[in-house]
């Protein structure tokens, strides 16, 4: 059944990703009404998350910003698949990255480098990073259930010299890597939930006090790693600039959670900056505490 699936779906997946980027775009706006207007995909889920995090906004700002965001999930979801065909020169082009140097910096310490980044804005092309760096380049990732999918996006990615990993494969690979003396960088996406019975620490997120992932820190700490952020913005539709921020590179000498803490004020503040381009439709705050006040 698996691949039957895969059998059927491939082929418009191809035939999409062929498409010149203005018809990508023009079908991306059909994509748009089916997703936000007809089927209503996730809406309570994303009305929610925006009450909670923007109330700042008034509730017709605030269905702008989902409109917004709607329109920008369905560009990035097609932009993913774009992702099959595209030409290294496109890529590069329309992925721009505007001060390596400060990761170079720290490839010439010879350390590990732990990458935390966002799901905001495109997150999915960061992958192009690979073209500019010596260190080889992983992602960790979950896996897709339909082995013939995993086996596509996997191969998507080793277009572009990246390797995905699976949370549990990652300590492992470190290790390995360490032993054959090759030094690497490890991409973390870590501003999503972590299940309640994985949640070591809390911060507030949005103003919401919230579990948070810290596995990127305590790796870091582990390994000896440097850490950096990476700041990804739209400039307009189909065009994206990435910013590599220093966090850390002595991981070990800062108090636990600092450098947790740290990104997701750096997360926070991108998104108050243009909320439409976060990945809303993620039950981020399906876990928080309520402060109490006296009566």
């Amino acid at each position: 059944m698996q691949l039957l699936l895969f059998l059927l779906v491939y082929p418009a997946l191809w035939l999409i990703s062929i498409l010149p980027f203005r018809l990508l775009y023009a079908f991306s706006d059909a994509v748009y009404i089916l997703v936000y207007r007809i089927i209503g995909y996730r809406k309570k889920t994303v009305r929610a998350n925006l009450e909670m995090a923007l109330p700042h906004l008034s509730v017709s700002e605030r269905r702008i910003v989902e409109k917004k965001f709607y329109r920008h999930m369905c560009d990035m979801f097609l932009e993913m698949i774009k992702t099959m065909s595209i030409s290294q020169s496109e890529m590069d082009k329309r992925f721009v990255f505007t001060n390596l140097p400060v990761y170079l910096e720290m490839e010439k310490k010879g350390k590990n480098i732990a990458l935390m980044c966002a799901h905001y804005a495109s997150y999915e092309w960061v992958i192009s990073m690979n073209r500019y760096i010596t260190f080889d380049g992983y992602a960790i990732y979950k896996r897709i259930a339909n082995k013939h999918f995993d086996k596509l996006v996997r191969n998507i990615r080793s277009r572009f010299k990246a390797h995905l990993i699976t949370t549990k494969e990652t300590g492992e690979t470190i290790l390995h890597n360490l032993h054959e003396h090759k030094p690497s960088v490890y991409g973390f996406a870590s501003d999503q939930s972590p299940k309640a019975g994985k949640a070591h620490h809390w911060t507030k997120f949005m103003g919401i006090e919230t579990p948070v992932h810290t596995g990127a820190e305590m790796l870091a700490k582990k390994f000896d790693m440097n850490v950096i952020f990476l700041r990804v913005e739209k400039v307009k539709r189909g065009y994206y600039r990435a910013t590599l921020e220093e966090l850390s590179t002595d991981a070990r000498s800062v108090p636990n959670y600092e450098i947790t803490d740290e990104f997701m004020k750096r997360v926070e503040k991108q998104i108050l900056e243009a909320p439409e381009y976060y990945l809303w439709t993620h039950k981020r705050w399906k876990h928080k505490r309520v402060t109490q006040t006296n009566p």
